[in-house]
């Protein structure tokens, strides 16, 4: 595993305690010069039960109380994406240095504010879309840009989860940002983006929830280069989490999970597959934290590989496509 080094240690606040934060904190153990130094959730039982678990040595009963600790250099959000934003403005508000799940926010206005606030206050933000950080992804990235496989003509990417998702859960409340294209399509969106950029045509269908949120869900976007990205997500079945990447002169195809393979297969015209391996260590969060170390040791304000461009444009889509299916949040 090779990351770049640091001069000195990265002290790691997080912020909630769900299934998430507790992945990301696995994860940051394998990180060099990372120290998970405090987390702060909503209550103190669930900071201290979080605490105990992982072995971090300060507990905070309120977002406030952690973004206030001044021995910090970055706060991860964890939260359900609909407590986003007010989360990170907090932190951000407070000079914190910020890694903040996707999908940023629940629309493009309040994503603007945020980064406008990081920038306003001279303090580093990034989106954790931890896809783009992947070693193997970034490999992907970098032989379509060595035209591998020729130019891009198409790209497939599918998302979709098994539930059924009980009427109280989180993926089926409208007022916490439900629905499966927030929660599972940013990332088939999030790689035709990393690949083909904004497209130029958008078309999108999707059935509805009894709450009004989208439970299957699917997206073509088109390019005046002819280029076609057919995408889909769901949370009514368990599809293959599968993307391939199609090109003038061949393939790449990437297996489950897209977002974190273990191998790409590149097919290039007039020659056998060539299979290029990664690793699998840990869950995958410890490269987008390495990232962040990066960027923080250089004094960076984003991050090149997950630039604030690239979020807003992204989250721009997204609120296209909500409209197009006539997904609306309180």
């Amino acid at each position: 595993m090779i990351f770049a080094s640091v001069a000195a240690m990265t002290r790691w606040g997080i912020l909630a305690t769900g299934h998430i934060a507790a992945r990301f904190a696995e994860d940051l153990r394998l990180v060099p010069g990372a120290e998970l130094t405090a987390v702060g959730s909503r209550t103190a039982e669930s900071a201290e039960r979080f605490a105990r678990r992982h072995g971090v040595p300060r507990a905070y009963a309120s977002w406030a109380e952690l973004a206030a600790d001044d021995d910090l250099d970055v706060v991860y959000v964890a939260t359900p994406h609909a407590a986003h934003h007010e989360a990170a403005l907090t932190c951000l508000r407070a000079g914190r240095a910020v890694l903040l799940e996707k999908p940023f926010t629940l629309d493009l206005a309040t994503s603007v504010e945020l980064v406008e606030a990081a920038r306003a206050a001279g303090v580093f933000l990034m989106e954790a879309m931890w896809m783009r950080t992947n070693p193997l992804v970034r490999r992907v990235c970098e032989l379509v840009a060595d035209g591998a496989i020729g130019a891009v003509t198409g790209v497939r990417a599918d998302f979709g989860a098994a539930g059924p998702f009980p009427p109280e859960h989180r993926m089926r409340a409208r007022a916490l940002g439900g629905g499966a294209l927030l929660d599972l399509g940013v990332y088939p969106v999030s790689l035709a983006h990393l690949l083909l950029g904004v497209p130029d045509h958008v078309r999108a269908w999707a059935k509805l929830s009894p709450e009004g949120v989208d439970e299957n869900t699917g997206i073509v976007l088109g390019y005046d280069s002819g280029a076609v990205a057919t995408l889909s997500c769901g949370m009514v079945g368990a599809t293959p989490l599968v993307a391939s990447v199609t090109g003038t002169s061949g393939r790449i195809d990437l297996p489950e999970p897209f977002f974190r393979p273990g191998a790409v297969t590149l097919h290039r015209a007039g020659a056998e597959p060539e299979t290029i391996t990664g690793e699998l260590v840990g869950g995958g969060y410890q490269y987008e934290a390495a990232e962040v170390q990066r960027c923080l040791a250089e004094g960076l304000a984003e991050s090149p590989l997950v630039p604030h461009s690239a979020t807003l444009e992204v989250m721009a889509l997204l609120d296209d496509i909500r409209a197009r299916i006539g997904v609306s949040y309180a």
